[in-house]
């Protein structure tokens, strides 16, 4: 190491991290029990440490300095000295460097080494002895950046709650094969903001994007050592830089310019965030940051044994949410995410272990309170992954007002009843409703419910009813790996099929899948590539494959030529019609002076179902009946929220059920908007029923009718449907009874 000569000042504690101020760096670090702190500056290409600076000022236990000749670009790290007493909780090592938590930028990538682990790999109780080889050359490292950037009038979409529509995706995964996006961009953040990406989702209909991590992470050796990668990214090290993988251009205002192009769209973009646990693992993990710095104070320890960690996520260790540092970075780094980078907000993976304030998780804990009363971060929108691996960790339906919850019961509910099993019509109206058995007592709304029936973790859409068990061989776990209980059905083979029976099965059962999402009250999220038939070979934990596998396939299969318009009129028909994104709950009674009950649920009869219909376990058939001028709803400008009525029929048993119409109101002439039971989900041999009549409902199927007098008055009075939002969905209904702007279905070429 070449000493090289600085200007040292004191600086300030405060801000955390290295902030630039048009004149210097002032660089702060947090460590409670270190003894003192090195700043380790390194040549443009991190390559060779060029100096350390001995930070010699400490303000309530941060450690700071100020180089005023320091600009950005400069490549820094830091050492931590401190006792090495794992039985004692305490991991400082000075020969390991450590990346700063706060900072905004890393230059090049983890390069794997025993030198990486503090502790000497292979002797007797391992990690209670310290391994003294320099770490610095597989090291990351940290970069000073200038965080200006034109943001000219970019602002916040701000769609409403009820009015969402999300989209789950990977950056690299969906732009890496599209052909319209230029080599040079694809799987890139620069990709996402490209003309023929934007057009797609707007094309599509959605309103938000939410992106799988995307702060820096690191590849877990033992998947590198196996020519694998931690693709989805859930291994986080840096709280505050975007991935440099995803980038380009090298330079994180491509994030931004990424952000400020989908907002001029009029899309939002939401980030999965991993704040429960860090990349360093378990007790045999890394030092690369958190554990050097201060391993006492970042991560929840066993209390009568804290060599060891909590770990409630499966990870191997945990955050410790219970130190005010470690939620003030937590805190730091959402309100950076949001004042900085301009997000829309978040989704908490494993949120209940935020919640731990001892072992229980609390729904009340200093996380949420914090969140509640920030001015920033509680405008933004928040979804939580309501669960973690410990024990109690399962809470859908138990976090505060303010929050969304990914709806797991939703998702095992209508996996189950489409698959063919018993006994669900209660907990399919439920669902169907916006799962008011979870949200509506605690004050909440049906928008609290995240509906999705598949999400990254898990079989694909086309993989759902593909495949009975998962087929997880190229992980190298011997398939030990992924969840077991996948509720699934493959129709009758497992995996690719010659069979035209079972592959019309397959499309009619994720019809029915799309259908029943984007008809369900709640937030529905869709995963990329499921309104295009993506497969991923029966593989429900491809965690590890940043390859073909993984990827989207823009060349549209036998299952996306049809999927795909038809997803686009599900969406499009969910925007028009306010009664299927309420924001209240229904109350299966007249409301507002309406002569019949906002919501009714139908037997085959046509009569209303009673108690005892309820608990029939060979029923299969549900119906309802939804009364669209009965609202408790208002528009922007105090107008009372009217829609049409409608009629949801679902049919999970093989065989046709003829399902007499209700007669309210009577005389009714009813248009066919979906059968799932024909092609691209349209009805080619008759276009509307009447009132009393019997509806050939058939086998495994799933029908949605509105009333067509209602349909043509809402058109021919000007009233139309309510604002765009932006999208642009004003077209009217043909003779057909379908959106004018939708049908012909797909043209050739049109991806």
């Amino acid at each position: 190491m070449r000493k090289t000569q600085w200007a040292v000042w004191p600086g300030s504690p405060y801000p955390l991290g290295a902030s630039w101020d048009g004149e210097g760096v002032n660089f702060a670090l947090f460590s409670e029990h270190a003894e003192r702190v090195e700043l380790c500056l390194f040549d443009p290409l991190g390559k060779r440490e060029l100096t350390r600076i001995g930070m010699r000022w400490q303000t309530d236990q941060v450690f700071h300095c100020y180089l005023p000749e320091a600009r950005p670009g400069l490549l820094y790290a830091y050492r931590v000295y401190g006792p090495y007493d794992p039985a004692n909780g305490h991991r400082f090592n000075p020969h390991k460097l450590l990346v700063d938590p706060y900072a905004k930028s890393f230059h090049g990538r983890i390069k794997w080494a025993d030198a990486l682990f503090g502790y000497r790999i292979g002797s007797a109780e391992q990690d209670l002895s310290m391994d003294k080889r320099d770490s610095a050359a597989g090291i990351p490292k940290c970069q000073v950046i200038d965080t200006s950037f034109t943001w000219g009038d970019d602002c916040p979409p701000q769609v409403p709650w009820h009015d969402t529509v999300i989209y789950e995706l990977h950056v690299k995964g969906f732009t890496a094969l599209n052909p319209k996006v230029h080599p040079a961009l694809r799987g890139t953040y620069a990709a996402l903001a490209t003309a023929p990406v934007v057009s797609y989702l707007k094309k599509l209909g959605i309103t938000a994007v939410e992106l799988m991590p995307v702060h820096t992470f690191i590849d877990d050796r033992h998947l590198v050592e196996k020519g694998l990668r931690n693709y989805w990214g859930y291994n986080s090290l840096g709280f505050f830089a975007p991935d440099m993988r995803y980038s380009a251009s090298g330079h994180v205002n491509e994030f931004k310019t990424m952000v400020k192009t989908l907002h001029s769209a009029g899309i939002e973009v939401i980030l999965d965030v991993v704040y429960n646990h860090t990349a360093e693992g378990s007790h045999l993990g890394p030092t690369l940051s958190f554990r050097g710095i201060d391993n006492a104070a970042y991560y929840r320890l066993v209390h009568d044994q804290p060599r060891f960690y909590m770990d409630y996520t499966g990870c191997g260790n945990t955050l410790n949410m219970r130190h005010p540092r470690v939620l003030q970075l937590i805190m730091d780094s959402l309100r950076y995410w949001v004042q900085e980078m301009h997000v829309d907000g978040f989704r908490f993976d494993l949120a209940s272990a935020l919640a731990r304030e001892l072992h229980e998780v609390d729904r009340l804990g200093a996380f949420f309170d914090i969140i509640h009363q920030d001015p920033v971060l509680s405008q933004v929108k928040l979804i939580a992954e309501p669960w973690d691996l410990g024990e109690g960790g399962y809470q859908v339906g138990n976090f505060p007002v303010g929050w969304t919850e990914w709806n797991g019961l939703y998702r095992d509910t209508v996996r189950a009843y489409w698959k063919g099993d018993g006994g669900l019509l209660g907990e399919m109206a439920y669902r169907l409703t916006g799962s008011s058995d979870l949200y509506e007592s605690s004050g909440r709304r049906p928008y609290a419910s995240i509906n999705f029936v598949t999400c990254h973790d898990g079989f694909s859409l086309l993989d759902l009813v593909s495949y009975n068990e998962k087929h997880n061989q190229t992980n190298g776990e011997d398939n030990r790996d992924g969840e077991n209980h996948n509720l699934s059905w493959n129709c009758g083979e497992e995996g690719p099929t010659k069979s035209q029976h079972i592959t019309e099965l397959r499309l009619r059962q994720q019809r029915n899948f799309l259908a029943t999402l984007f008809l369900s009250q709640g937030i529905p999220m869709i995963t990329a590539g499921d309104e295009r038939g993506r497969t991923q070979d029966g593989n429900n934990n491809a965690y590890c494959h940043d390859n073909e596998l993984s990827w989207l396939d823009w060349e549209l299969n036998e299952y996306g030529r049809e999927l795909l318009p038809f997803t686009r009129q599900l969406i499009r028909l969910r925007h028009r019609h306010p009664a299927l994104r309420r924001r209240h709950f229904f109350q299966g009674r007249p409301i507002m002076g309406a002569t019949v009950k906002d919501l009714s649920w139908i037997k085959p009869s046509g009569e209303e179902m009673n108690e005892q219909d309820w608990h029939q376990g060979y029923a299969r058939t549900l119906g309802m009946f939804i009364a669209g001028g009965a609202f408790e709803e208002y528009d922007e400008r105090g107008q009372q929220v009217r829609d049409v009525d409608m009629i949801l029929l679902l049919n999970a048993h093989h065989g046709t059920v003829d399902f007499r119409l209700p007669a309210v109101p009577a005389r009714t002439r009813w248009n066919v908007m979906i059968d799932t039971a024909f092609k691209q989900g349209m009805r080619t041999d008759r276009r509307n029923f009447h009132s009393f009549e019997p509806y050939p409902l058939k086998g495994r199927s799933l029908v949605l009718l509105m009333n067509a007098s209602q349909l043509a008055r809402r058109d021919n009075n000007g009233h139309g449907y309510p604002h765009d939002n932006g999208h642009g969905y004003h077209a009217g209904y043909g003779d057909n009874g379908y959106p004018l702007d939708i049908h012909p279905a797909l043209k050739d070429g049109d991806s």
